[in-house]
């Protein structure tokens, strides 16, 4: 079993994952074929679920007292 130090440690790496995943779906990578291959990545909607799943996992770990949520006016 983990320890919450290896839980926090495992989140925070996932977290990278889907930052970088989420980062190259926005700049285009969402899909792409090379001859007769093909590969197409996680949608956004099901990354940002999980983005919102690991910063809550995070912060209970790391004992916050709830999520904040940054609102850009559009």
């Amino acid at each position: 079993m983990d320890t919450k130090k290896e839980k926090l440690a495992k989140a925070k790496a996932e977290l990278e994952q889907i930052d970088s995943a989420i980062t190259m779906i926005l700049s285009g990578a969402q899909s792409y074929r090379i001859g007769t291959r093909s590969l197409t990545r996680a949608d956004l909607a099901t990354l940002y679920k999980r983005k919102d799943t690991l910063e809550d996992l995070i912060n209970a770990l790391s004992g916050g007292s709830g999520r904040f949520r940054r609102v850009v006016p559009v």
